[in-house]
């Protein structure tokens, strides 16, 4: 596998609330609703979310990063301290952890390399961090696209694990296991 960037860069800016409209816009698309969730009566991922407050209320410990290719958005990322996050989603965790939500808003943008010069991005920033040990990520159990995307970056299966009502296959990628890989590359 080759982590080398295809013939589009992506590159990951801070999002703003100039974003807001854009991403409840991506929130309405159908392949962002099947990656969020096993309900296909919904009409809009992630609960409707408030992208004006979640954005207004980054952090060091929860940001979100906007990619681009060619100037243009295609993407977006949620990046968090998962122990030190103030909902505390994934409960009791260690510390020395990143967790990383990854969607492709537009459709015509899948499945063109994106998601992983955005997670190489990602990763590469998670771990120039000395105190981040790994990363995880809770992709559904159903999504078997996402299980090898990750798969394929390195991640391994830690176990399945509910979070409210999603029913999601968490996995793990250590610090020296993606420096293993960067250095192969």
């Amino acid at each position: 596998m080759s982590l080398s960037p295809s013939a589009s860069r992506v590159s990951l800016r801070p999002a703003t609330v100039a974003d807001a409209p854009m991403l409840a816009d991506w929130d309405r698309q159908p392949h962002v609703i099947a990656c969020s969730s096993d309900r296909p009566d919904l009409e809009v991922a992630f609960d409707d979310r408030d992208w004006v407050e979640e954005i207004a209320a980054s952090s060091d410990v929860s940001f979100y990063w906007i990619a681009e290719a060619e100037g243009r958005p295609i993407g977006v990322m949620q990046v968090c301290d998962p122990h030190r996050e103030p909902t505390h989603y994934w409960g009791e965790i260690e510390p020395g952890l990143v967790a990383i939500d990854i969607w492709i808003g537009p459709a015509e943008a899948l499945n063109r390399g994106y998601g992983t010069q955005m997670m190489g991005l990602a990763l590469d920033a998670a771990f120039a961090d000395p105190a981040v040990t790994a990363c995880v990520i809770d992709p559904l159990n159903s999504n078997a696209d996402a299980h090898r995307f990750y798969q394929r970056l390195g991640f391994t299966v830690v176990g399945r694990r509910m979070f409210d009502e999603d029913d999601c296959l968490i996995h793990r990628l250590e610090r020296a296991d993606w420096q293993a890989r960067r250095a192969a590359a």
